[in-house]
């Protein structure tokens, strides 16, 4: 299994990117896929979440509203739509994959466990 996250880059406040997570290896319908950031100095933070086939997301109170996850199970994609980018949402954003059995709803913010690792794409935004 690979995956590879693309679309960072930098963005002034209030902009807006999209970024693009490829997973290959096998396909990917009843795994979990989503995202988590890590910035400088700070432990890895849970971003978003598509449990299932996509029909459950959840995102962390910090970006909602702000960040939409969707994913595409024929093309084995997921993506972040991100709005209203602030400077504290400056970090390196990881996408994962949670094979089965999927983690517990309430273990899903926790880095551990996480099967599979992008490369991480740079994100920063400027204020």
């Amino acid at each position: 299994v690979q995956l590879q996250a693309s679309g960072g880059g930098l963005v002034q406040a209030g902009g807006s990117l999209t970024l693009s997570c490829a997973a290959s290896g096998r396909t990917f319908n009843r795994d979990g896929m989503g995202w988590f950031r890590q910035a400088p100095g700070k432990e890895r933070e849970f971003v978003a979440l598509s449990r299932w086939s996509g029909s459950n997301i959840y995102y962390a109170d910090s970006v909602k509203g702000r960040f939409t996850l969707s994913r595409d199970n024929g093309k084995n994609t997921v993506s972040l739509q991100m709005n209203d980018l602030k400077p504290e949402d400056t970090a390196v954003y990881y996408c994962v994959v949670d094979t089965p059995p999927l983690k517990i709803l309430s273990d899903t913010e926790f880095a551990r466990g996480y099967e599979y690792w992008g490369q991480g794409t740079l994100v920063t935004v400027s204020s």
